[in-house]
Formats: C-alpha cells, structure tokens, sequence
C-alpha cells in the first residue's frame, strides 16, 4: 500500500468529525440561548431569531475553526497517543477563533448575532471538539492495532536509545508503527537479545529500501557515528521514505542555539534564561494556587495516612532528606515515611528498587500511587519546589552524575513534585542519561501549557501505571 493512502482515512473522518461537532456546538449553543431552561435566568427581550441565520453563519465559521486546526497540524494521522495533549490544543485553537468569528460578526450589518450564543458557543465548542476528538482517538488507536494501515519501519542504530525506541514501538501498536528490523553503524548485533531482527549494517540501508516498501526510517546514532550517517542519507537521495533522527546528547547540548544581534553584531545565543522574569512569577503563583487548592481538598486524605504510617510502625510520620534544588542549594524534602526508619542504616545511599524489603506495608501502598509525596506541597508553598519540573535528586547522587552532558542543567529551574520525564516512563531504575534528556527538554522549552499538560498525564500515571515503588 502506498504510503499516502495509509494516511488517508484518519484525517477524512477527522475533519468530518469537526465539522459534525462544530455544526453541533453552533445549534446547542443556540437552543441554549432561546429555548433552553436557561431563558428564566436570562431572558429573550429582542426577539428568536431564526435558526437558518446561525446555520449559515456556521458555513463561515467552519471552514475558518477548519484552516485553523490545520494549520496546527490538527489533521495527521499517528500524531497523537494522549488527550491532554489534544485538549490543550483544542482550547487555544477554539479561543483564536472566536476572536475571528466575533470580528467577523461585528462588521456584518445584515444580521445581529447574539452575542451570549457566542459566550456558549466558545464552551460548547471545546465540550463538543473534545468529546469528537477523544472518539476519534480511540478509533485511530484501534484501527491501528488491529494492524490497518500500518507504517514499515526501519531502525539505524544498536544504541540504548536504539533499544529504547523498538520497544516503546513494538509494545504500543496502537502507534501505527510496524518495525522490519534495525541496522547496525558497526556490524555488532547489540538488539539480538531485545528481539529485533538484524538486517545488515548501515550501508545496506539505501539498498534495502529501494527492494522493500518502507515508510519511515528511525534513525538512533551516536555522533561518532555521523559521518556515516551523512552518507547514507546521500544514497538515500530520491527515496520517497520519512527518516526521522533522535537527537543524540551532543544535539541535545545545541538545541537551543539561536542568533542575537547587538549593534549589528551577530551572537551566537548558546544557552538563554529557561524563564523570564513574568514567567517565573506566573508559574509561582500557579504553582502556590495549585499547593493550597490540593491541600485544602486533601486534607482529610493528609490526616488519615499519618495514623496509618504512625500505627503500622515505629518511627516519625514524615521523611526529611537533603535534596538539590534550583541553582544547586541543597533543601528538606517532606514526604510521608515508607520505609523503616533504619533503612540505610546498613547501605548508605541507595535508590528504592522494585519490592524493596525496607519499604512497610503502608508505606508500598504510599508509593503505588505517589501518596507519599503529598507533604512535598508544602515544599511547594515554602518556595523549595514547583509542581512540575525535575525530580530533585540527593547530593549524593547529584555527585555522582555531575559529569554526565547537561546534567547540572536540570538545576536552572526549580525542581518537581512531577517532570516530563517521569510521565515518560523514566521512573525508578531509568537511565539517568535518558531521564536528562527530558529534563533538558522541560527546562528549555518551559510553559505553562506544557505543565498542565504534565500534570494531567501525571495523574493518568498515577491511576493506572505500574512503574511506581
């Protein structure tokens, strides 16, 4: 099958699926208005326009909400595997336009719009958009796993990112991805074990995909591994196949380079300021926001499990420990105590692994789902923390990997009670290497859309993911 047509079906029943559901918000939004109950809280003085003048003002405003969600690459097909992701988009998107459908009703004389149908019709959109796209979702995310139209691909690479990135694909099929095999850049078969099949080294590579039907090629190189790399894209000149590269740390360190003129003098910007003065006062008083409300709903949850970390063992209710905050300032982390209080008694310093015998009973329900992180809102409030950003590590630790490429970069912003890469998976055990990766990406690229969007799939995580202990 060719590759366009595997990504014909999903974008057609998308954009049909918006227009549906904009159609719906535009007559919701106008039955709300005149004659839902709502008329006795707020009453019809001018008259009931007729339904056909909102029809019609609908065949505007579709096509324009339609460019809009293109423009934001709305209608590709495997571009998405989580709602919070969609639904931020949706909001923004529905925001721009109303803004153009309000100018546009303002400088159209013919008709009078109601101006309250459009207050609705801003809600009823997002409520309608979300509810079509979340269906649509779930049937691209089906469709795929029953293996339609899925997309051959290739990996260029034997690295751990190389391993990494066949396992995340081969164990969510509902990506839409199905993987041929890898290639390796030294001959080495280092992915035998993962279950990958080994299909030659990397100067095959143009070789193989004029002979075989292959969409995309993911390519997982280490820079010393460039100069072959260049060459294998030179030979792959006039193949109509995706390659998509995952940066490696030397690209991660350069990522954010950009040029700045002073007098006419040209800069190369290497690294900038992660947050800029209103930013940091805007993500402190979301994130002071955000600590109260939790605390205040909380409470009673908050009271409950310290008698039940007081009564199922000997020991304070709370865990102090040193932590490495913003600018490397060392701070008291409070977490509700899981663990005997002798725990590294015998050890030192050591992380939590998985059925850790030093964790009590309470204490491993505590940690299944991150209850035991609950006191760290009090961090929050005292300035230590913010909700969302690096997971603060102990000094020890911090010693340890100091030499690891941008590490230390983690502390240029506060750290987290929840980060981008523990939503990612990058719990626990994970490579540290791989945990920077994203916390680099999270400190470079800061907003707080991005937190929001964090904190929802935390607490999808949290609900129903296993990794935690």
């Amino acid at each position: 099958m060719l590759q366009h047509r595997k990504d014909f079906l999903i974008p057609l029943v998308t954009v049909i699926s918006d227009v549906i559901a904009i159609e719906a918000a535009f007559l919701f939004s106008y039955w709300l208005r005149f004659y839902s109950p709502l008329t006795s809280t707020i009453p019809v003085t001018l008259g009931f326009p007729p339904l056909e003048a909102y029809v019609i003002g609908s065949l505007v405003v579709i096509p324009t909400w339609l460019f809009l969600f293109n423009s934001r690459n709305m209608y590709a097909s495997r571009r998405i595997t989580y709602f919070s992701d969609e639904f931020f988009a949706i909001v923004r998107l529905v925001f721009v336009g109303m803004l153009i459908v309000m100018a546009g009703a303002f400088f159209y004389r013919a008709f009078s719009y109601s101006r309250v149908v459009f207050a609705m019709l801003g809600f009823s959109a997002v409520f309608f958009i979300s509810i079509e796209r979340f269906i649509v979702m779930k049937f691209e995310q089906r469709w795929y796993a029953r293996g339609h139209d899925l997309k051959e691909v290739i990996i260029v690479g034997t690295n751990a990112t190389a391993r990494r990135v066949y396992e995340n694909i081969s164990s969510h099929p509902f990506l839409g991805y199905h993987v041929v095999g890898y290639f390796s850049a030294n001959g080495a078969h280092e992915m035998n074990d993962s279950g990958a099949k080994h299909l030659g080294s990397i100067d095959v590579v143009p070789v193989y995909i004029k002979e075989h039907t292959i969409d995309v090629v993911l390519i997982a190189l280490s820079y010393k591994e460039h100069p072959q790399l260049y060459e294998m894209v030179r030979e792959c000149e006039g193949l109509n196949t995706e390659m998509m590269m995952v940066p490696d740390m030397l690209e991660m360190m350069t990522s954010r380079v950009r040029i700045k003129e002073l007098e006419g003098i040209p800069f190369i910007n290497i690294k900038g300021v992660p947050l800029s003065t209103w930013n940091i006062i805007l993500k402190r008083s979301f994130d002071a926001f955000v600590a109260v409300l939790v605390l205040i709903l909380a409470s009673p949850l908050f009271l409950l499990i310290a008698v039940l970390v007081k009564l199922d063992s000997k020991g304070p209710v709370f865990f102090l420990q040193e932590r490495v905050g913003l600018d490397g300032v060392p701070f008291q982390v409070m977490k509700f105590r899981t663990m005997r209080t002798d725990a590294e008694k015998d050890t030192g310093p050591v992380w939590t692994t998985k059925s850790d015998p030093r964790t009590t009973n309470t204490g491993k329900f505590l940690r299944r789902f991150s209850l035991d992180e609950i006191p760290q809102l009090l961090n929050v409030l005292r300035g230590d923390m913010s909700i969302v950003g690096p997971r603060p590590e102990r000094p020890h630790f911090v010693e340890q990997f100091k030499e690891i490429p941008k590490y230390l970069d983690r502390h240029r912003v506060k750290t987290g009670m929840t980060g981008w890469a523990q939503v990612n998976g990058l719990r626990g055990n994970a490579p540290i290497e791989e945990r920077t990766k994203y916390d680099v990406y999270y400190v470079e690229n800061w907003s707080l859309i991005f937190d929001l969007k964090i904190i929802l799939k935390t607490i999808r995580a949290v609900l129903f993911g296993e990794d935690a202990y």
